[in-house]
C-alpha cells in the first residue's frame, strides 16, 4: 500500500487538470473536436456528391479513368 500505481496517477493527474485547467476548457475541447468531425464528414460527402456527379455528365464515360486517357 506504500507505492502508487499507475492508476492513481491518472486520477491525481484528472483532478490536477479539472481543478486547474478549469472545468471550462473540457467541453470547449469537445466542442471543437466535435465540429472537426462534422466538417470532415462534410468533406466526405461532397467529394462522394462530385465522383458521382463526374460519372454520370453525359460527355465522360464512366470507364474511362485519367490513367486511361493518358496511356493513348
Amino acid at each position: 500500500m506504500g507505492s502508487l500505481s499507475i492508476w492513481h496517477w491518472a486520477i491525481v493527474l484528472a483532478i490536477v487538470v479539472l481543478v486547474f485547467g478549469g472545468g471550462g476548457k473540457i467541453p470547449k475541447l469537445m466542442r471543437d473536436m466535435g465540429q472537426g468531425i462534422t466538417a470532415f464528414k462534410r468533406g466526405m460527402k461532397e467529394d462522394k456528391d462530385k465522383v458521382e456527379a463526374d460519372a454520370t455528365s453525359p460527355g465522360v464515360s464512366p470507364s474511362v479513368t485519367h490513367q486511361d486517357k493518358a496511356a493513348g
